[in-house]
């Protein structure tokens, strides 16, 4: 009877850690999913959110159901160390993509500009910058359609991280940009070298 109580408490255990990290993910999975619907969070940005907190709860419970079933607070310590320091240097070499999730974050939340309006991406407030209307946010890139190219249709592609180190002027959907800002097509070689109008003769009379 002994043996038998000394084998169902630590599965009696780790059975409970597995409910209560599946019954915390499901929290979780809600909250993110209420706070989606309030903030208007695209699918491409709740994907990552979704598989962050689902990893960090397996790793949680992985470590709790390893020292339920004996191994040493020491080895989990250094297996956790050593996880650690590989994150760490896979998130400075992967720093300018995270860098980029995070600031398209700050965009959907923070809302500095949405879908349909122009905006001007400048290194300074007197320096023209890139001008175009935003058709598309997605994780790493902004991209606006160009409205100072001769053809239309083409596309400017905006690293999400480099809107917010440059000063950016917004023009809402249906507000009129100012057309000195816009594509103008220069004078065709017809219009500046053509004549002037001969001036109409006088009439005289005998």
């Amino acid at each position: 009877m002994q043996d038998w109580i000394e084998i169902a408490i630590p599965v009696l255990q780790i059975l409970l850690i597995v409910l209560l990290a599946w019954l915390l993910h499901r929290l979780f999975k809600r909250v993110i999913q209420r706070a989606s619907a309030h903030y208007e969070f695209p699918h491409e940005l709740l994907m990552p959110i979704h598989a962050v907190v689902r990893w960090l709860i397996i790793a949680g419970s992985v470590l709790l159901i390893l020292e339920r079933l004996g191994v040493s607070a020491s080895v989990l310590w250094s297996a956790f160390t050593g996880f650690a320091t590989v994150g760490a240097v896979a998130f400075f070499a992967a720093w300018s993509v995270l860098s980029n999730l995070f600031c398209a974050f700050l965009i959907f939340t923070v809302g500095p500009f949405r879908v349909g309006d122009h905006i001007e991406v400048l290194d300074t407030a007197e320096k023209p910058g890139a001008l175009g209307r935003v058709i598309d946010i997605n994780l790493l890139y902004t991209t606006l359609e160009d409205a100072t190219a001769a053809e239309p249709g083409t596309m400017i592609q905006i690293p999400n991280s480099l809107i917010f180190q440059r000063v950016v002027r917004r023009w809402r959907m249906g507000t009129p940009v100012p057309a000195d800002k816009l594509y103008q097509a220069a004078p065709t070689a017809r219009e500046t070298t053509a004549e002037p109008a001969p001036a109409p003769k006088t009439v005289t009379f005998p």
